[in-house]
């Protein structure tokens, strides 16, 4: 019997094994995935990594590994605007600094992030198995057993569910969701350009939504935009001509000429957060627990922290020669994150829905809110260390740069 079986081998599923396999060498720790395997190389997109997770990642001993393939965001820009309005005026301008030398967030491909953290985890002699599809779950009183598809078995003291939003493992847990559709799509893709970004982000919010151009490595950003979900199923669908064209329309020609170089795809918006995070021996973290929108770019923040969170609470009690997977254990990382997780839910909600309509009355509210915080430097710093994840009171030692 395993000590903690993780279902799910994204990044979050990955950190939460290196994260307390690294602090607790002696615990027996595998990870499944439905997937085969070297389907993880295929993903192009790329994330947004705050500087509290660049930390964690710097314990986890994988960061100068990553930093190569990193780039710095440098500047964030924020305008509010109609789609045909000729001049955009900037509304709220970011340094991207949180410290001397650290951005407060990197911009960092799928491959290379979840590369490194696979080698973390053959370092230290995490198993990682594919093709395992979780079909069943059952609890006793000192363990959990994993049933698969095709019939295998597998018992552990805890299981983490990082299978995301739809989590499959959350349903059999019997842990009930709140959720809705926001009618959006998310399209996101890879684009050049002629000219280069300086590590500046921008933020245009359109009456569609919000439209996120983040800069990668060279004179190649990514794109996340949002629209109606019909037309951004129309939008992907089209040739890419049309869509550079509708692309240009809102970006403008800053950057010279985009170019489409990565598979465009839409993925649907919406709420979801988990009743409860936790369950006899099951513990929820990444987008099982919480499915936000994209418009502050802190969904796979939250699962970091998810991460640092459990795997402090995980091996703290594993010190004190505690059951890891009892309810009264997770109960305590339950406490730790929900209000946070909450909180973070309830402001992009909020934000969406103020930012992606045309009504002049809120329109001319939000601009002026955007134009005081531009203008008051102490507010601005207040907002991007809570941004980056660095002034919050209750990090966990991880996020801090701290061994656990």
């Amino acid at each position: 019997m395993r000590d903690m079986l993780v279902v799910g081998a994204g990044y979050v599923g990955l950190s939460a094994a290196v994260a307390v396999k690294q602090a607790a060498p002696h615990l027996d720790i595998a990870v499944v995935e439905a997937a085969p395997a070297g389907v993880w190389q295929k993903d192009m997109r790329a994330s947004a990594i705050i500087a509290a997770a660049t930390r964690m990642l710097e314990v986890f001993g994988i960061w100068d590994e990553i930093e190569p393939e990193a780039q710095p965001i440098i500047k964030m820009i924020v305008t509010d605007s109609k789609t045909s309005d000729p001049v955009r005026p900037v509304f709220l301008t970011f340094d991207g600094e949180v410290e001397d030398g650290r951005p407060f967030a990197h911009m960092i491909s799928n491959v290379a992030l979840v590369g490194a953290l696979r080698g973390a985890c053959d370092r230290l002699g995490i198993e990682i198995r594919h093709g395992f599809s979780a079909t069943g779950l059952s609890i006793a009183d000192t363990h959990a057993t994993v049933t698969a598809s095709d019939g295998s078995v597998l018992d552990a003291r805890l299981v983490v569910a990082c299978d995301g939003v739809r989590s499959h493992l959350r349903d059999l847990a019997g842990i009930k969701t709140v959720s809705w559709d926001y009618g959006q799509s998310g399209i996101v893709t890879t684009v050049e350009h002629e000219r280069p970004h300086h590590g500046c982000a921008e933020e245009h919010f359109l009456p569609s939504g919000p439209f996120a151009i983040l800069p990668l490595k060279g004179n190649r950003s990514s794109l996340v935009w949002t629209e109606p979900t019909s037309e951004a199923n129309r939008l992907v669908t089209s040739d890419d001509l049309i869509f550079e064209e509708e692309l240009e329309r809102r970006f403008g020609h800053k950057l010279g000429i985009l170019r489409v170089v990565g598979e465009k795809r839409a993925f649907p918006l919406g709420l979801t957060l988990a009743r409860a995070f936790v369950a006899p021996r099951v513990a929820l973290a990444g987008d099982a627990a919480h499915g936000i929108h994209p418009i502050s770019g802190q969904g796979l923040n939250l699962g970091f922290k998810d991460v640092a969170a459990l795997a402090e609470t995980i091996v703290e009690a594993d010190r004190l020669g505690l059951d890891i997977g009892s309810i009264n254990i997770l109960e305590r990382y339950q406490a730790w994150r929900r209000f946070d997780t909450f909180r973070m839910g309830v402001t992009t909600d909020v934000l969406n829905r103020l930012f992606s309509n045309d009504m002049a009355p809120l329109r001319v509210a939000r601009d002026f809110g955007l134009g005081i915080v531009d203008r008051l430097p102490g507010l601005k710093s207040f907002f991007i260390g809570q941004a980056a994840g660095t002034t919050a009171r209750d990090n966990p030692r991880l996020l801090a740069g701290q061994t656990i």
